[in-house]
């Protein structure tokens, strides 16, 4: 017999954390790991992007670290019966050398960059943007219930990952970089 997709358990506005407290799907910790699931949907299409072919595995691996991350999100404060994944040091050391690696390839940045320039870059700086947007709502949730610091590290790498990604795809598709100039 095929599992079934609904449970109608969330048709009152609840769902369930691990470990079974029941809370407002509005709440912060399903907001902060709704977000998360978002920004993996994101990577998602980076991935599938034809200039991301040679970044492929990294990307995969962002989106399982992603997956440790919303596991960890959607744990209840000091629950110890299930056993979650976790975020470590390495985790974020793979994402600096990333950076770093690309880095290399690019010419120094002088001026603040406009997102845009080819549709696959743009959806990396969205993917950016909701990078930021997770790391915003996961300190939210950290101001009121304890999160591991490596948490909000791991975000904070990644939407720099995602900013030198989005640079260096601009450079590979040959399409040019649109630098803010402000009206001053």
């Amino acid at each position: 017999m095929a599992l079934k997709i609904y449970t109608k358990t969330g048709d009152k506005g609840t769902t369930a954390l691990f470990g079974g407290k029941r809370v407002s799907k509005a709440h912060d910790r399903i907001s902060a790991y709704g977000t998360v699931d978002e920004l993996n949907s994101y990577i998602g299409l980076l991935r599938d992007q034809k200039v991301n072919q040679d970044n492929k595995s990294v990307l995969i691996e962002i989106q399982d670290r992603l997956f440790t991350l919303g596991s960890i999100l959607a744990t209840e404060q000091g629950n110890t019966k299930v056993k979650v994944p976790s975020i470590i040091e390495d985790d974020i050391i793979l994402l600096e050398n990333e950076i770093d690696e690309m880095n290399e390839k690019l010419p120094e940045m002088k001026n603040f960059v406009l997102p845009g320039g080819h549709q696959s870059v743009s959806f990396c700086h969205i993917a950016r943007c909701v990078c930021r947007r997770a790391e915003r709502l996961t300190i939210a949730l950290s101001e009121h219930e304890e999160i591991e610091e490596v948490v909000i590290k791991y975000l904070n790498r990644l939407s720099d990952y995602l900013f030198v990604l989005s640079r260096l795809m601009t450079k590979e598709l040959n399409t040019e970089e649109t630098l803010w100039k402000p009206r001053m």
